[in-house]
């Protein structure tokens, strides 16, 4: 049996263990905007990070183009 560990962050928390530089070009609702890591956050990598970073950032302005 393989055990998968899923864990639900803020995007901010992602941000501030690999780009803490970046903070200031997001706006609190896109530091809000949570996600579902498979395998959880001590695991994740930084280029996988910054790939979870730039998809969170396209779902956030697609959300507020249809609204």
């Amino acid at each position: 049996m393989i055990f998968v560990e899923m864990e639900t962050v803020k995007l901010s928390e992602i941000v501030l263990k690999w780009f803490p530089e970046m903070m200031p070009f997001f706006n609190q609702s896109e530091l809000n905007f949570r996600i579902v890591l498979r395998d959880g956050l001590r695991i994740l990598e930084e280029e996988d990070a910054l790939e979870i970073i730039q998809y969170s950032i396209c779902e956030q302005q697609n959300q507020a183009l249809l609204h």
